[in-house]
């Protein structure tokens, strides 16, 4: 078996949050062998224009094998000047902890979409999550 550099992009489809205060996680997949995630893009299905005070967090978060990690891959407030527009990837800010980005075969990846104060809604749209074999 090759173990060459090899880069798969897992992408999916995520729900919108529509009501403000509302806050969503969705499951994107596993990881299909030890990998670093090199680039993580987020493409809203509509604009979203950040606020100062209330606003909104999208983030990557491992799962690990079990369910119930909690380590931060890539994340992005949508606040005060951090807008996206519709159709159009935003980039999500990569953990600049290296470890973050390590995943190993079979650890779950979730798409995080929450509140802050009483928040903003997230219009859904698609995630693309970049990886490459390590």
């Amino acid at each position: 078996m090759s173990t060459a550099p090899y880069v798969q992009v897992i992408e999916k489809n995520v729900p919108a949050v529509s009501t403000a205060g509302n806050d969503d996680d969705t499951v994107l997949g596993q990881a299909p062998f030890d990998c670093t995630v090199t680039s993580v893009q987020y493409v809203p299905e509509a604009a979203i224009t950040g606020a100062a005070t209330n606003n909104r967090t999208v983030s990557l978060v491992n799962k690990g094998q079990a369910g119930s990690g909690t380590t931060t891959v890539a994340t992005l407030t949508f606040d005060n000047g951090v807008n996206a527009a519709a159709n159009d990837e935003k980039a999500i800010t990569l953990s600049g902890t290296a470890a973050n980005l390590d995943l190993s075969a079979g650890d779950t990846l979730l798409w995080r979409s929450i509140h802050v104060a009483s928040g903003i809604t997230d219009p859904g749209g698609v995630v693309r999550v970049t990886i490459s074999r390590r």
